[in-house]
């Protein structure tokens, strides 16, 4: 599964886009240099997500939507289509157009 797959999944689940877990995170407290554990705990406890979801959104919590390019374009299930992440819904992806 792609990155960008799991945080579309993680939408799928929540309801939330990811921008909007940016936010809801930055509200506790969560950002650049906040440990993943404590992230994670919060994702399971507050909205169920098991541990591969809650790390897609540690790394857009905590680095922004920015991956490195060696997941970009290599033609595998785990390749995305760019090394930047669409943070705000699937709905309003100009990529899916």
């Amino acid at each position: 599964m792609s990155f960008q797959a799991y945080l579309d999944n993680v939408e799928d689940k929540t309801g939330l886009t990811p921008r909007e877990f940016i936010t809801a995170a930055a509200e506790r407290g969560y950002g650049p240099g906040t440990k993943a554990g404590e992230i994670i705990a919060w994702l399971a406890d507050d909205y169920g997500l098991g541990r591969g979801h809650a790390m897609a959104l540690v790394h857009v919590i905590t680095k922004g939507p920015q991956i490195d390019a060696k997941h970009v374009g290599t033609g595998t299930s785990h390749s995305d289509a760019s090394a930047t992440l669409w943070l705000d819904g699937k709905a309003s992806d100009p990529a899916r157009a």
